[in-house]
């Protein structure tokens, strides 16, 4: 497989190109190699060179991905479908007889003779709350997610029980309809959803009447959720075809969990670490000590030197977090503090009294 070709060079464009100029160098190159208008072998594998560029360039985040870290930093974050997904493809071949994203992505996936199965429902957002112990051992939890689910009606089909799925005679089946209009000696090929059957593609009538044809309807679903450990707040977990369906086509949108990590009551979190503040008294850190430590696997003990200072910090190796994605732990780190007793007794004061009177000597 040859190597890609670098972004910049495919668009003819220099790295500092605002989007604007990179914008009016894909639409130049596009129109050119555009499949439906170029004919030629090489058309295609062009265009979709053209297309992917684009898609990376126009994006602030793709783009800072791809200048960092270059095509490692693309084909190791995003998928294939992803990439493509929120590049303004529409605005750039408006009034030049080709579709929007839809037609794109069927050049650049395929199905180009089926235009409806590229249309996918809306992406879903779902916030969870979880805990510095779930973070640190991972999770498996099942939750009911606010949504759409089957309807049960028609089981999913969109159609009457029993009714026979005829294909709309206006569109063919399509969902769409294509009107062209003619100005002077200009033609214009205009696509618009099919008045008759309404984008779905079957007769109104056959359409099951819980559903209006959509094959879900709104209800909680219950989804197990498969949470890694070591991850980060605001991490987000993608569970494609999860989403909510298309009204035309049923496809179905992904949904993206974000997780939120719930503060410890005496854990800090620093990236892989934990840190955790504990007080002791004067004696043990003059005289040195064993004490137990909690940490997010339990308790451990842990052997104070004598004549340990205040604010000191310990390191217990491996009880950390989990490197998410990778191998071992962080550190847990203990900072130990003097414990000033708040009252004494009448022998404790004279104690401390000649110690006092020890140390002026």
């Amino acid at each position: 497989m040859s190597e890609k070709r670098d972004y910049y060079e495919v668009l003819s464009v220099s790295k500092d190109a605002p989007k604007e100029d990179i914008k009016k160098a894909y639409r130049k190159l596009a129109l050119k190699y555009h499949p439906d208008r170029n004919k030629a072998p090489e058309a295609e594998s062009r265009f979709k060179e053209i297309s992917e560029a684009y898609a990376v360039l126009s994006d602030d985040e793709k783009r800072s991905q791809y200048d960092s870290f270059g095509h490692k930093g693309i084909n190791g974050r995003y998928s294939a479908e992803d990439i493509f997904r929120g590049a303004d493809f529409e605005s750039i071949f408006r009034g030049g007889g080709f579709g929007g994203f839809e037609s794109i992505f069927d050049v650049l996936f395929g199905g180009r003779g089926n235009q409806r199965s590229s249309r996918r429902g809306s992406d879903l957002r779902y916030d969870l709350t979880i805990t510095l112990k779930d973070v640190a051992n991972g999770l498996k939890k099942e939750v009911q997610i606010p949504g759409f689910k089957s309807c049960s009606t028609c089981a999913g089909s969109g159609v009457k029980k029993g009714a026979y799925s005829k294909r709309c005679p206006e569109c063919h089946g399509q969902g769409e309809v294509k009107l062209i209009r003619s100005f002077g000696f200009v033609r214009f090929a205009e696509v618009q959803v099919c008045p008759k059957c309404r984008g779905k593609g079957i007769p109104t009538k056959n359409l099951c009447n819980s559903c209006r044809g959509a094959g879900a309807v709104q209800g909680l679903r219950k989804i197990m959720l498969n949470i890694p450990a070591g991850v980060n707040e605001g991490h987000s977990l993608r569970l494609a075809g999860e989403g909510a369906p298309s009204n035309t086509t049923g496809q179905r949108g992904d949904l993206y969990v974000v997780l939120h990590v719930k503060r410890h009551k005496f854990f800090v979190r620093r990236g892989d670490h934990i840190y955790y503040p504990t007080k002791i008294a004067f004696h043990q850190l003059a005289l040195g000590a064993k004490i137990f430590v909690p940490t997010l696997y339990g308790e451990t003990k842990l052997k104070i030197p004598a004549g340990t200072q205040t604010g000191t910090l310990f390191k217990l190796r491996n009880k950390g977090l989990p490197h998410f994605r990778g191998f071992g732990k962080g550190d847990q780190f203990v900072e130990v503090t003097a414990q000033t007793p708040k009252k004494l007794s009448r022998k404790q004061k004279k104690l401390f009294k000649e110690l006092e009177e020890e140390n002026k000597d």
